[in-house]
């Protein structure tokens, strides 16, 4: 019966400082104060790269260029963002055209930068177990145990101490300051082109004109009828003629062979 009341207030009490521990970790989120900066730490430095080339294939969203030592280079889905000054004016992907010179400037500058962190925390010395840990009452009357980390100071009425000045019931005012450099790279890409010249004007050809010649007109045919004022009587005296000669020949052919 005592063990199980003794394991009872154990339980109990394990559960109350379990909630008091959590009280005083979210008192604490509220009580440290932290603030950071940001500080340039040495000059910039600026690099600029140049790429030229001519655009030899346009379609949709992909443009290919061929580069100035003749390698190609394909861009694929280029968004409608992006655009080329060509004599002022802003040109995306859909209004370039073969044949254009174009000119990609990328301008990176990179700034040196220190990020500084500044955690404070105030409180009064409840208990100090150097140089490990500490445990300050805070304005709001919660004790809080913080970690010492190693070489932290603490300034108590002016003077700064470490862990093992500190007594109960002083009143500190602890800051943990951390730095970290950081490189901070920005670019810039600058995209500008120039139009294809103009086509060279054609040479004057001459014209070839052909003339086709009319069509001959068509010969009228000769009429198979003799006219009215024609007659058959000098037809019917050639005959005569040429039966009395054969007469005459037949006469004279009898009287020789008679002989």
């Amino acid at each position: 019966m005592i063990t199980t009341q003794r394991t009872a207030r154990t339980v109990k009490k394990l559960l109350v400082n379990g909630a008091i521990l959590l009280a005083i970790a979210f008192t604490v989120q509220a009580q440290v104060q932290t603030t950071t900066s940001t500080t340039q730490s040495g000059a910039p430095t600026t690099q600029v790269k140049v790429e030229r080339g001519e655009i030899v294939y346009v379609s949709g969203n992909s443009v290919v260029i061929k580069a100035e030592d003749g390698t190609l280079h394909h861009f694929d889905n280029i968004p409608d963002s992006v655009t080329v000054t060509v004599d002022g004016k802003q040109l995306n992907v859909h209004q370039v055209q073969p044949g254009m010179k174009v000119e990609r400037q990328t301008i990176t500058t990179t700034t040196p930068k220190v990020i500084t962190t500044v955690k404070t925390v105030s409180g009064i010395v409840w208990r100090v177990n150097p140089p490990n840990a500490v445990i300050l009452t805070m304005e709001n009357g919660k004790n809080q145990e913080f970690k010492i980390p190693s070489g932290q100071k603490f300034t108590i009425d002016g003077q700064v101490v470490d862990a093992f000045g500190l007594k109960k019931g002083m009143k500190v005012n602890a800051q943990k300051v951390i730095e970290q450099p950081e490189t901070v790279v920005a670019r810039q890409i600058k995209r500008s082109g120039t139009m294809p010249p103009p086509p060279p004007p054609q040479a004057d050809v001459p014209i070839l004109v052909v003339v086709v010649p009319a069509a001959p007109a068509p010969v009228e045919q000769a009429a198979a009828v003799l006219p009215k004022t024609g007659s058959y009587f000098p037809l019917f005296g050639l005959v005569g003629t040429l039966l009395i000669g054969l007469g005459l020949t037949l006469k004279t052919v009898r009287a020789l062979s008679s002989r």
